[in-house]
């Protein structure tokens, strides 16, 4: 009895949240983007390493941008790329007086390396407005006079903008852009209700003033990630109410789903290994909530090979749980424009679960491979 009860009662307080998103999702206010003459330079840091195979195309959309290129400055920071990364920007900063390249050489013992890019580009930045942006990305037209307009009329220290990964049809892929799909709903969500539980790196706004503000990546510098979930965490600490997130389709920026399933497990452990750093209580009570209702969900099947009773009551949790989810993604893969791939998403329940288990786990004890470097925890 009290395994339906334990059972009953995560997946109640899961629902309830499940449904807190939905809700806040409904309320983001699309923006209205009018044809205004903008003022506000705009610095883009893009930091790079081994990016040979995209930087071409991530510079291409930025120069194909509606924004006035006399009020942007584009700074290409290289990590010690060991491939033609260089080159390949330097080819762009010859024809282009707005971009820069720079190549950054760190101590061995840097972990964090793509937060010293960026702290040495807002170090140099000539402009008010940092944007931040991935070497592996491309943007739509008016990508940038998006962000500027929502700056300039909304009076914010740190946006928060739309990610999505290009679909193609290998399992890999769908199964990262359902999921996908899923962490950018809760992220547009919790930012415009001010519960601030992440972004994405990949297309995130803030002013140089706040970042010199909140002294940076200072007490947070010695963690490889964090450089836009925690550190939106402290602008949103010394700026409240001035952060939002852009629910504009013209905003979104698109890169590719890690291409094999080994790659995607590293990423994701990446990204779980911040968690232990959040300040905030309830940010940490809803990522235990969610672990360990899946870790829940994970023990059940084990339970029901000495007692199958409890292969019905596993069904009914699970099928609830994606029942609810269903109506949060729902909307959301609309705005995305990923609908066709939602058949697809009750199947993938038990990858996801273990996941979801195992890379919680090791995000707080394991290590994983970034870049070409293993990362330690210790």
């Amino acid at each position: 009895m009290w395994i339906h009860f334990i059972s009953y009662c995560f997946l109640s307080i899961y629902t309830a949240l499940i449904l807190w998103y939905a809700y806040n999702w409904f309320k983001i206010k699309q923006p209205v983007v009018r044809n205004t003459v903008l003022s506000t330079p705009v610095t883009i840091i893009i930091p790079a390493r081994n990016e040979a195979e995209n930087i071409a195309a991530c510079l291409e959309s930025i120069i194909k941008q509606s924004f006035p290129s006399d009020l942007m400055e584009v700074l290409v920071i290289n990590d010690a790329s060991t491939d033609n990364t260089a080159e390949i920007a330097e080819t762009y900063t010859q024809t282009h007086n707005y971009i820069k390249h720079y190549l950054l050489n760190l101590d061995g013992n840097e972990k964090a390396h793509k937060k010293r890019a960026i702290e040495f580009g807002v170090g140099i930045a000539k402009h008010p407005l940092i944007v931040c942006t991935d070497a592996d990305c491309s943007h739509h037209e008016n990508w940038l006079k998006n962000i500027v307009v929502i700056y300039e009329t909304g009076n914010y220290q740190f946006i928060a903008a739309p990610v999505m990964f290009n679909t193609n049809s290998k399992v890999s892929s769908i199964f990262q852009t359902l999921d996908f799909l899923t962490l950018q709903g809760i992220t547009g969500a919790s930012v415009n209700a001010n519960f601030h539980s992440m972004c994405n790196g990949a297309n995130i706004a803030y002013t140089k003033a706040a970042f010199l503000k909140v002294n940076g990546f200072n007490g947070i510098d010695d963690l490889p990630t964090g450089d836009d979930m925690l550190l939106m965490h402290k602008i949103a600490m010394a700026y409240p109410g001035q952060t939002t997130w852009i629910k504009n389709k013209e905003t979104i920026t698109y890169t590719d789903a890690m291409p094999t399933w080994r790659s995607f497990f590293n990423q994701r452990i990446r990204w779980a290994s911040k968690a232990t750093y959040y300040s905030d209580k309830s940010i940490i009570a809803v990522l235990f909530l969610v672990y360990f209702f899946n870790v829940w969900l994970a023990v059940l099947p084990v339970l029901a090979i000495f007692n199958t009773q409890y292969w019905s009551l596993w069904f009914s949790i699970a099928g609830i749980k994606i029942l609810v989810e269903y109506v949060f993604i729902i909307p959301v893969a609309a705005f995305f424009n990923k609908q066709n791939w939602l058949w697809t998403f009750p199947f993938f329940q038990p990858i996801h679960i273990l996941y979801t288990v195992i890379s919680g786990w090791l995000g707080k004890f394991g290590q994983y491979e970034w870049k070409g470097r293993k990362i330690h925890k210790s």
